[in-house]
């Protein structure tokens, strides 16, 4: 079938999304014309389009004349007829079937032959509103992320009835609006959603369960990956019914309870607290559609602990790699003595050298003089034995992610560190506890999980066992906060905060790619364009390591014993490869070797 050309495009719904799609499209070039039952809800689309155009003038970036012509190009009706003309039709009404089933059978006797129908549904399957229109072959899924104007990726959608050429044309018309589309098939989240809403879901569930506060989760993933948001900040301005709507119609296909939708996701549907719509959802705003958080009756106190800190004016640090080095540093630089032991002299030494490099390139940008290098490299003493120890009074392991080398370490800390000394694991995934009953005296044991590199990550985990006591936890805190880090607190299960979040995301991403439904680079693609992530899943597996990833997901998965957190067989394959990401040369993509 010949497609007429796209120059004229109807979009149904004038929310906020099909506002942005009708800028986008505006902008473009494109005659639009934007319908809504609601009159206020029209003028407000043009009042809308009108203030951004002003905005974009005032910067500098349209001329006047270009806005005008933009403006002629938006017309709006409350009359569904008036998309009659349109060699394109969007529909972006709520995410409910029997309405967008009755706007596409609607549609089917107004539209030309040859017209397409795109639904905008994120959740929605495409299948069954094409199957249930006169014409199936003509309809598919154009997926904009929110805001439409400023967001890059748009998801192209089809089902097993849409015509070759209808997605042609609607991929060609995605490139000339300027966005970056890929294709997918039709499963609820397509793929940035079906990534990311489990995620979102894992941290309500998380909140739930009273593991950690609503703050420290969203600060946890905002420092700890990058991210521009924290899950609950996320759920609150996607609206937590949405969210909820979506996952119920993930779990209606994969039937993994890891889908099924929290149950205070439910709970605050239910009481009108669907987020920042709302004015409340996970936090409470100062009105409804408002950005700006207001302290509510859960906002943590300014300091919660309530027990005295130890003091802490001397730290050792044990083991020689490149964690060991970066927490050394961060706690010299903070103007403590640090005592840097390693298995050998010389590679304490050598641990040593690594800081004063790393200082140097400091120096060498201009973020340090040599004068305070050299007051730092002079706080830092290389140590063989772990007798060098015995005075110190903050102990911090960061030997290899191996609990019987740990508990032989901390075996050893509890005979030769002094009583009252604060003894400290860097685990990112395994038990604090079980370090902690290598030792005499538990209630000194605490986990201080650092992110790499350690200098420049802000994030510091702090892990509580149910033996550790109020005053270790008070100091480690204190010391975290004279570092200049900022901590969270969780408690000691496998992958506290931000690896029990994380490591699900890649696996599902890993699980998506060889279940062939997208393709590597698509699947990166939708996440930094979609999310917001600095990095795509398989840019990010073959950074940390693939064996490394391995090691923790079967951490993960031996915690709570969820089926989906299995490790993925393709990871598993490409470890027992020895393609171990960047550091091998190949992992999920290949690298040049240096």
């Amino acid at each position: 079938m010949d497609r007429p050309s796209l120059s004229t495009v109807a979009v149904v719904g004038l929310g906020t999304m099909g506002t942005g799609i009708s800028e986008v499209l505006a902008r473009a070039g494109r005659e639009v014309i934007g319908i809504d039952v609601s009159e206020e809800a029209a003028a407000q689309a043009v009042t809308a389009l009108e203030t951004s155009t002003a905005r974009a003038v005032a910067r500098e970036k349209l001329t006047e004349q270009e806005r005008r012509s933009i403006l002629a190009r938006f017309r709006t009706f409350t009359d569904l007829n008036a998309v009659a003309e349109a060699g394109l039709v969007i529909e972006v009404v709520p995410e409910d079937y029997a309405l967008k089933h009755e706007v596409l059978r609607a549609l089917d006797e107004i539209v030309k032959p040859t017209a397409i129908l795109a639904t905008g549904t994120n959740a929605l399957s495409v299948t069954r509103l094409a199957a249930d229109s006169a014409h199936p072959e003509r309809v598919v899924g154009l997926h904009f992320f929110n805001p439409a104007p400023a967001m890059k990726l748009v998801e192209v959608v089809s089902s097993v009835l849409t015509a070759p050429d209808a997605v042609e044309a609607v991929t060609s018309l995605v490139q000339q609006l300027g966005k970056e589309p890929i294709r997918a098939g039709d499963r609820p989240g397509f793929v940035a959603d079906g990534l990311l809403f489990g995620y979102l879901n894992q941290a309500a569930a998380m909140y739930e369960a009273r593991y950690a506060t609503r703050e420290d989760i969203d600060a946890a993933m905002r420092l700890g990956c990058g991210l521009p948001m924290g899950p609950l900040e996320l759920l609150d301005l996607i609206g937590v019914d949405t969210a909820r709507t979506v996952l119920e119609a993930m779990y209606a296909e994969s039937h993994d309870r890891l889908h099924a939708p929290a149950p205070i996701l439910g709970q605050l549907t239910r009481a009108g607290l669907t987020g920042r719509k709302a004015g409340r959802g996970f936090y409470t705003y100062d009105a409804p559609g408002s950005a700006t958080v207001v302290p509510d009756a859960l906002t943590p106190a300014a300091d919660a602990t309530a027990a005295a800190p130890r003091e802490v004016r001397s730290v050792g640090v044990a083991g020689s790699g490149t964690m060991a080095s970066g927490i050394a540093e961060v706690f010299a630089k903070a103007g403590y003595a640090v005592t840097l032991v390693a298995r050998s002299q010389e590679k304490a030494e050598t641990a040593t050298a690594r800081i004063a490099s790393s200082l140097d390139r400091s120096v060498k940008k201009g973020r340090m003089s040599a004068e305070d290098r050299d007051a730092v490299l002079g706080r830092v003493t290389p140590a063989g034995s772990l007798e060098a120890m015995a005075g110190v009074d903050l102990a911090v392991e960061a030997v290899a992610e191996d609990l019987a080398v740990k508990q032989e370490l901390f075996g050893t800390l509890d005979r030769v560190c002094k009583p009252g000394a604060v003894l400290a694991t860097t685990t990112s995934s395994l038990s604090v506890v079980a370090c902690a009953r290598a030792t005499s005296r538990p209630q000194d044991v605490i986990g201080i999980h650092f992110f790499n590199p350690a200098p420049a990550m802000k994030l510091v985990e702090v892990v509580r066992t149910v033996l550790t006591g109020d005053d270790v936890h008070a100091t480690v805190r204190a010391v975290c906060t004279k570092i200049r880090k900022h901590p969270v607190d969780c408690g000691d299960r496998a992958g506290f905060i931000v690896n029990a979040l994380l490591f699900p995301y890649l696996n599902n991403a890993v699980r998506m790619l060889e279940e062939h439904y997208a393709t590597l680079e698509d699947i990166d693609a939708a996440m930094k364009l979609g999310g917001g992530y600095p990095m795509g899943p398989f840019e990010l597996l073959d950074v940390v390591g693939l064996d490394v990833s391995l090691a923790i997901e079967q951490v993960l998965y031996r915690e709570f014993r969820e089926p989906s957190l299995a490790p993925a067989p393709l990871l598993e394959h490409l470890v027992a490869a020895g393609c171990l990401g960047r550091k091998s040369g190949r992992g999920f993509r290949e690298y040049a070797r240096r």
